[in-house]
Parts: structure tokens; C-alpha cells; sequence
């Protein structure tokens, strides 16, 4: 025979049946049921008053608090929260500490409890976090190894118009492959510019840039419409971690020298900003000496040195066209790029 689990609602019912049926007396009931006389006589007195509801488990919490708000100061909290609705429980303390200086007033965060009790708080809506691939790992070996692409911001010109440097480098060489002046950070503005780039120098592995516009969404895999063709054309998209710029070290000290020189003050028009860029590639490219270049004792970065990377495209009126008999094979871009 199985044994019977019996609740504590259940033994004290039975208790109250045995002490109804006057068998025994308190005493021995209480022994019996292994609970003092002054419980025995608690539940019994519970039976007479509530009948069986009185068997019933009761709140053991305080119906008193030393610590409780008083009733007025709470209606004074809710009425000041409904004539300021943007207003939080700091300053509605002080507002009413300065109406009524003599209230012992509760601290910010059971105002704000209060608040939320009475539901007086707004529940913002969270928003959905997107995964993320984490830290870019690859390593950097080879020319076109690893392109990074990125908008140096808005620059507002003398015309009243605003310019989106859209640049791009190679991680290797530090190469200035492209910056463009672009009116938008549109996907149509800025898939020409890589289309040229991809022409000139080729197609590299991987493309690491930011998680803003054009380059990244939040849709499926951050895909965007311009991350999507690079993919369809054999490259990898590489995003960095969101607020951690350190992660593209390279092309932001780019973009520090970028902006100081080019943009401080800002040309008269988008074409005039566009020839100082022009002016400012050809110096960083061919005149500024590179420190991390010149540390492993590299040359400076060249376009013929980018040519001589086995997945680059060349075009035959280029000087990147030049190229040994002897050489690796290419895997050439002829244009087209697809929707």
C-alpha cells in the first residue's frame, strides 16, 4: 500500500473532525498531531469564526511598516506626476519638498516605485539586438587580402552642400585605392566607385568596414544591397564590432589626416573638394612615408605592387597592366557586377 502525502490543509481539517467528535481532549489532540495547545486552540477559533475558509494559509506579511510612505505624500507624488507626465521621481521630490518643506519625503527610488505601482511609467519598447559576427580575425598578408571602405562623415561645402567622402584602402599596403566625394551614402552612388576600384586593382578577399549604410542593415546576416553584390562576386564581407573603431585602426588614422587636410575649411563646391581629395591621394599614396611600412621595411604602397597580387585585374591602357609572362593567373573582373 502506497503512502499517503497529506497536506497541512488536510491535517488540520482532520484535526478540527477529531476535536468536533470530542474523543480526545486538547491536549492529547495537540500531542497526537504533534502541535502546541496554543496552535490547537489558533485553529480552532479560526473554524468557529470563518468556518473552513479559516483553515487557510494567511499572509504572515506586516500589515504595518515603520519605513511606509504616508497616504498624502503618495497622492502628492501621483498628482505632481500627472500635471508633469515627463517628469521622473528626482525632480518631483523636489518639487514637493519645495511646496512642503516639513513632509519627510521618500527617496528617488520608491518614488519611482510608486510610480510604477500606480502605473505612471511608460514601458519603452526594447529594441531587438542583431547578432554580430564578433571581432574581425583575418589576417592581413597579401595586397587585396583585405580592402576597408568606409564615409569619413559629412562635410558641408561653400555652397551649402553636403559631401560624403567615401573612402577606400588597401590594409597591406595602406594604398589609397579611392576617395570620392559623393552627394549621399546611397547604394547607387557608391557601387560605380567600387565598380571602377574593382576594375583597377582588382577583386580582393574581403571588404571590412562599418555596420552603417550602405555596408551593413538589419535585416538577415546584416546583408545589404551593396554587401549582397560583393558576395555574389566572391568577396566576404567583414563588419566590425558596433563602437569599436580600433577595429579598422587603419583606415581611421587615414581619415584623421584625410579630414585635417582636406576638410578644415571645406572646399567651396563638391567638385573643389573632390581635386583637393585628388591632391591629397596622390600625396599620401606616392609622398608620405608609412611608419608601419617602413618598420618591416616595405616600399611605400604603389598600384604596380597591388598588381603583382595573383587575384588582381588589370585593364591593358593601365599601368597595372604590366605583368610577367611568368606570373601567377588572375581572376579578372570584366565589368560585369550583376543586379
Amino acid at each position: 500500500m502506497p503512502w499517503r502525502d497529506a497536506s497541512p490543509m488536510d491535517q488540520r481539517t482532520q484535526f478540527i473532525a477529531d476535536h468536533l467528535r470530542d474523543s480526545l481532549s486538547i491536549t492529547e489532540l495537540c500531542e497526537l498531531y504533534g502541535v502546541s495547545r496554543k496552535t490547537g486552540y489558533k485553529w480552532i477559533d479560526r473554524y468557529l469564526r470563518h468556518g473552513p475558509a479559516g483553515l487557510e494559509e494567511r499572509s504572515r506579511r506586516s500589515r504595518r511598516s515603520p519605513r511606509h510612505t504616508a497616504e498624502e505624500i503618495v497622492t502628492a507624488i501621483l498628482d505632481a506626476r500627472r500635471r508633469h507626465p515627463r517628469w521622473g521621481g528626482k525632480k518631483l521630490l523636489a518639487l514637493l519638498h519645495k511646496r512642503h518643506p516639513r513632509w519627510v519625503l521618500p527617496g528617488r527610488s520608491t518614488a519611482c516605485d510608486i510610480l510604477s505601482r500606480h502605473g505612471l511609467v511608460l514601458i519603452r519598447r526594447q529594441r531587438r539586438r542583431l547578432g554580430h559576427p564578433g571581432k574581425p580575425t583575418s589576417q592581413i598578408l597579401a595586397p587585396n587580402d583585405v580592402w576597408s571602405a568606409d564615409y569619413k562623415g559629412q562635410v558641408r561645402t561653400g555652397d551649402g552642400r553636403y559631401c560624403y567622402p567615401l573612402t577606400v584602402t588597401d590594409g597591406f599596403s595602406r594604398y589609397l585605392l579611392g576617395c570620392q566625394a559623393l552627394a549621399s551614402t546611397a547604394v547607387d552612388e557608391a557601387k560605380p566607385i567600387f565598380t571602377r576600384l574593382f576594375k583597377e586593382y582588382g577583386l580582393p578577399q574581403r571588404i571590412r568596414t562599418d555596420n552603417g549604410v550602405p555596408f551593413a542593415t538589419t535585416t538577415l546576416a546584416r546583408l545589404s544591397k551593396l554587401s549582397a553584390w560583393w558576395v555574389r562576386l566572391g568577396i566576404v564581407p567583414e563588419l566590425i564590432e558596433p563602437g569599436r573603431p580600433q577595429q579598422n585602426g587603419r583606415h581611421e588614422r587615414m581619415h584623421r589626416t584625410l579630414k585635417a587636410k582636406t576638410t578644415r575649411p571645406a572646399a567651396g563646391s563638391l567638385a573643389a573638394q573632390q581635386r583637393r581629395f585628388n591632391t591629397f591621394r596622390e600625396e599620401f599614396n606616392h609622398e608620405r612615408p608609412h611608419e608601419a611600412l617602413l618598420k618591416r621595411r616595405r616600399p611605400p604602397a604603389t598600384p604596380r605592387r597591388l598588381a603583382q597580387c595573383p587575384i588582381a585585374c588589370r585593364r591593358s591602357s593601365t599601368p597595372i597592366a604590366s605583368k610577367s609572362a611568368t606570373s601567377a593567373p588572375t581572376a579578372a573582373f570584366d565589368g560585369t557586377v550583376g543586379g
